[in-house]
């Protein structure tokens, strides 16, 4: 369970911000941050309405407001006679021009890495054919564990032309992050979803139980010409993940 105290405190503070944003945008960032910084962990159960509106004295329209934004972000899930928990599920758009970190900062959740590889290599024909490159031109391979709140949710291998990279080392929890640095912005993405069991390796990466299939999503993102910049495939857990396309 949740320090409530803790809680309380944490969004009596933000509450108290001189601040123009509304009041519900503020509760609502704050419970993202609190998911971020581990103070609320997933599947924990939240104070009801009433209990949050009576402890920081604020009306229940305004919580109702902030709940009601947290679950269009896919950060909290609400049920009745059950009530409000925090969402163990990651939502994902497949639609938007942002990478998996970007997305789950902006749903109070907290992105890392683990690099397996950052190496340039010559592209084979399949590849070539989805950068728009020659066959054996020079394409980085990144191949990388994705975790969402310190738990492996997927395992990316993504191709890159070259000439987008000047340095892979300096590429740190974000390719996309890394792309926006270099003025490189990717506006479109173009994505392809089946479903499978997991080999033996994969299950060890991410921890994966035996029934439990994984998404293999397969993207190209592109750039406001129609540019090629990334061709991914990256293996979902299909219990962690919830892919949104409209």
């Amino acid at each position: 369970m949740t320090d409530q105290t803790a809680l309380f405190s944490r969004l009596t503070s933000t509450l108290a911000d001189d601040s123009r944003t509304p009041l519900y945008k503020r509760f609502a960032t704050a419970i993202k941050d609190a998911v971020r910084d581990g103070v609320l962990v997933h599947e924990e159960i939240l104070p009801s309405e009433r209990d949050f509106s009576q402890s920081l004295s604020i009306s229940r329209i305004t919580v109702r407001k902030a709940m009601d934004a947290l679950e269009k972000e896919g950060v909290v899930l609400r049920s009745r006679g059950y009530g409000t928990q925090i969402c163990s599920q990651f939502e994902y758009s497949l639609k938007e021009p942002k990478g998996l970190s970007q997305q789950a900062v902006l749903r109070g959740k907290k992105p890392d890495t683990v690099w397996i590889n950052k190496s340039k290599i010559h592209c084979d024909a399949e590849i070539a054919e989805k950068l728009g490159l020659s066959k054996g031109s020079d394409v980085y391979l990144l191949k990388r564990i994705r975790y969402v709140d310190q738990q492996a949710v997927s395992v990316e291998e993504s191709w890159v032309p070259a000439r987008y990279i000047a340095d892979a080392d300096e590429i740190g929890i974000s390719l996309y992050d890394y792309f926006h640095q270099q003025q490189i912005l990717p506006v479109t993405s173009q994505s392809r979803v089946s479903a499978r069991m997991p080999d033996e390796a994969l299950q060890q990466q991410i921890a994966l139980p035996d029934n439990v299939p994984v998404l293999v999503i397969k993207q190209l993102a592109l750039d406001a010409q129609g540019n090629p910049l990334e061709y991914s495939i990256s293996y979902c857990r299909s219990d962690m993940y919830v892919f949104i396309a409209e």
